[in-house]
């Protein structure tokens, strides 16, 4: 790995050490610094953020990066999580929930690749051993590949009850993949590459059996923004895991008590979102709309929550 240049560290050292000092000085009420320095904690706090960022992309393993992590974290618990008891429900849905998201941006993208590499692998595999695939895959997957339509033909309250039986399942399969992250991570890994394969094997079989826009209009409304949860669920648990392993300057204890915390409030946020997969899939993926408008559907709202994430990203100001 390499080393910070001389230039940032000399830069931000000062920097640093204030932003230091007026986090000590506020302890537990930031009002107390008075508004020249309280304005000055947040500019501090900001630039701290950015240089936070750079140091995790380019010298994850320097003992800079849980230096800039530790003042970081204590900051924003002295004038965010303050702000949120303030503020209530309505600044965790708009801003709090998305930033501690893009605030574990390695995680996720580690969990996203745990789901679309065994997708590859699942694609391929249908390729080469479609008939032993068949075999081992749940048969209530299967449908994709051989049905004309994606109308199944329930009334409003049969709608209603799979719908609620898809919201259940979703946010168990999620729950686990959080909590799982306890494992070290491990069998938080294991849910990504199990739906992947599956999500994969399906897709190329149903391609290979000319079902592809039937898969496309039976998946893509309500999968996008669903596979975008199990993904933060996995990405929870391997961040975790991650403060299992190395806790920083903290101790382990400490580490994983403000992961959970935090883990936590993401799940909160997290099953409204699935809560919305779960209608969609039941009143828009099986009632016989097409590809077209599913793939739109789908790519609208997944595309919008991660634009939310990567507008709260550190070192950005949402407008």
């Amino acid at each position: 790995m390499s080393s910070p240049p001389n230039g940032f560290l000399e830069s931000g050292q000062a920097r640093w050490s204030e932003l230091e000092a007026l986090a000590k000085e506020a302890g537990r009420r930031p009002e107390r610094l008075g508004a020249a320095k309280l304005a000055r904690l947040v500019e501090l706090y900001r630039v701290a953020s950015s240089d936070l960022a750079l140091a995790r992309r380019s010298f994850p393993s320097d003992p800079v990066v849980d230096r800039l992590e530790a003042v970081v974290v204590k900051v924003r618990g002295q004038l965010y999580d303050r702000e949120g008891r303030r503020e209530g429900i309505g600044s965790f849905v708009t801003a709090t929930y998305w930033r501690l998201i893009a605030e574990r941006a390695r995680p996720m993208l580690a969990a996203a690749g745990f789901l679309l590499i065994p997708a590859l692998l699942g694609a391929w595999w249908a390729v080469t051993d479609a008939d032993k695939l068949l075999a081992l895959l749940p048969p209530e997957f299967l449908w994709v590949t051989e049905a004309q339509s994606t109308d199944v033909g329930y009334t409003t309250p049969e709608l209603v009850g799979f719908s609620t039986f898809v919201m259940s399942n979703n946010i168990r399969v999620t729950l686990l993949a959080f909590v799982l992250g306890l494992t070290w991570g491990l069998l938080s890994s294991f849910i990504l590459a199990n739906n992947g394969l599956i999500l994969g094997a399906l897709a190329s079989l149903s391609f290979q059996a000319g079902n592809g826009r039937l898969f496309v209009a039976a998946v893509a409304a309500h999968g996008v923004l669903e596979l975008s949860c199990i993904v933060i669920g996995g990405g929870c648990g391997l961040a975790l895991g991650r403060a299992m392993l190395r806790p920083g300057t903290r101790t382990r204890v400490e580490a994983m008590a403000a992961e959970a915390r935090a883990t936590a409030l993401i799940f909160l946020g997290t099953a409204p979102w699935l809560v919305v997969a779960g209608v969609i899939e039941g009143f828009v993926s099986r009632t016989g709309t097409g590809w077209v408008p599913s793939l739109v559907i789908g790519l609208v709202i997944g595309g919008g929550f991660w634009w939310m994430v990567w507008h709260h990203r550190p070192g950005v100001s949402p407008a």
